[in-house]
């Protein structure tokens, strides 16, 4: 079964997007005069928590940083500060494609397949990374973007799946999520959508059970992918004939 729509996590999904956020955030507390700095080794673990505002107040909360008082009244307008940091480096061409999203995405246009994103990101980050990979009609390929702020509750939730799917009008077993975490796959899982993996830089320690494949990245024909677990042992690029096969797997490969 050729899945009816293809549903993509944004950051370190599309693009190895989450070192330039890390950029901006320090940039942001340089600016407004903060003595914070969220090293990789930090940054890693902030990122268990999704979004950019809760990941600021679970910072101060858990870590109790010099002058955190004063700050904890200023999240909104730090992380809009950092937005528009992040989103003028991204502009600038600072976040590539990964490997094969690009191919996929083409391959799914033409074939008529919906496209849509589900994030815990803002929006105006969502719109100024599919403008500089996709160009300026790249927000028209998708049918839904479901973004952080437009639901109760943040990844592993699965509401912002349950957002996108309603828009898309399709039951969750007849698309395919992209993720690169493992709060992302809960949040797709948790919705019932069947989900390929491609961990990133700060996500490739984190243990993927339940997805449908986990794989480094998409492929390309040149550049296949490495299979890490799941379906696709065989393959070496996600096609949209590959992702049939992976959920319609014959019935000596069906699990008892």
């Amino acid at each position: 079964m050729i899945p009816a729509a293809l549903i993509f996590d944004v950051d370190g999904t599309l693009a190895e997007t989450e070192e330039l956020h890390r950029q901006a955030f320090n940039e942001t507390f340089a600016a407004f005069g903060l003595p914070w700095f969220w090293d990789r080794a930090l940054y890693r673990k902030l990122l268990e928590v999704a979004g950019g505002k809760e990941r600021l107040g679970h910072y101060l909360d858990a870590h109790d940083p010099p002058a955190a008082a004063a700050a904890a009244g200023r999240i909104a307008a730090l992380h809009a500060a950092k937005t528009a940091r992040y989103t003028a480096l991204v502009e600038a061409g600072a976040a590539p494609l990964r490997t094969g999203v690009g191919r996929l995405i083409g391959e799914a246009r033409r074939q008529g397949i919906a496209l849509a994103i589900a994030t815990t990101t803002s929006l105006a980050n969502v719109e100024a990374l599919l403008r500089a990979t996709l160009g300026q009609d790249g927000l028209a390929a998708f049918a839904t973007i479901g973004a952080g702020d437009m639901v109760a509750a943040k990844k592993p939730a699965p509401d912002v799946y349950g957002l996108v799917l309603e828009r898309l009008a399709l039951p969750a077993g007849r698309c395919v999520a992209f993720e690169d975490s493992a709060i992302g796959l809960a949040a797709a899982r948790g919705a019932g959508v069947p989900t390929v993996v491609t961990p990133s830089v700060y996500t490739d320690d984190q243990p993927f059970p339940a997805a449908l494949a986990v794989v480094s990245h998409l492929g390309e024909p040149r550049d296949p992918y490495c299979h890490l677990a799941g379906a696709g042992a065989a393959d070496g690029m996600v096609t949209l004939a590959a992702l049939a096969r992976w959920l319609d797997p014959p019935p000596d490969r069906v699990a008892p």
